[in-house]
């Protein structure tokens, strides 16, 4: 089973100190759960070269590597999955190329869109944007509202982005959420490995607090009973 739970985008321009793979590596010891090679500004032989750095470090750690938006590099690199948004390629032509063990994820803004994810055979959503982000700006706010019925209805994981951060983090304990995707609360930070394990421990705690509601509403009902 997929850990989504720390899901780390990258950005190579993000930390200057530091190549990428090292700022990878950081962020997987301080408890990244898995990888997307993000990098929209670069052309294929500078994304390919980009993501065949990473692979060798999420192969180290066995870590699942998603590329953003390019099935060739996907395919060519044999990574783990592919992300897609809704102007990309289409879910089912992505899982007609890559068969049905890879992983799909699909961005969606609203329920009608992750509706068409999960019945095009995607493996997991990734809804946003929660909230304003300095990373995509032009993005639409989905909300909470909006993700709470996206995730009341998916049959699949949900990963939230878009100003996700420490602060906002705990503002999403009461949905449940199977992965946290980030940018810059990771990759921007002079310690990467501990800014990593703050942000783990408030996900896993958003976990447990959701998990424990559960707990007592079965228990309140048991006494009913």
């Amino acid at each position: 089973m997929i850990d989504y739970s720390l899901y780390l985008c990258t950005n190579s321009e993000m930390n200057n100190n530091h190549p990428l793979e090292y700022c990878v590596e950081q962020a997987i010891i301080g408890g990244v759960t898995i990888i997307q090679i993000r990098e929209k500004e670069k052309n294929y032989n500078e994304f390919f070269e980009i993501a065949s750095r990473i692979k060798k470090v999420t192969d180290k750690y066995n870590i699942p590597l998603i590329i953003n938006d390019n099935i060739e590099i996907a395919i060519n690199l044999n990574a783990d999955g592919l992300h897609i948004g809704q102007n990309d390629i289409s879910c089912l032509k992505a899982r007609k190329l890559l068969g049905c063990k890879k992983i799909i994820g699909v961005t969606v803004t609203n329920l009608d869109e992750a509706k068409r994810a999960i019945e095009s055979g995607a493996s997991y959503l990734g809804v946003g944007a929660i909230y304003k982000s300095k990373t995509k700006s032009e993005a639409v706010i989905v909300g909470v509202d909006e993700l709470q019925k996206i995730v009341n209805y998916s049959s699949i994981p949900v990963v939230v982005i878009g100003g996700i951060n420490k602060n906002t983090i705990p503002m999403l304990e009461n949905i449940k959420i199977d992965g946290y995707a980030m940018i810059r609360p990771i990759l921007e930070q002079e310690d990467i490995v501990e800014s990593t394990k703050v942000l783990k421990k408030l996900v896993d705690n958003n976990k447990k607090k959701y998990l424990d509601s559960l707990q007592k509403v079965y228990n309140d009902t048991q006494k009913k009973v």
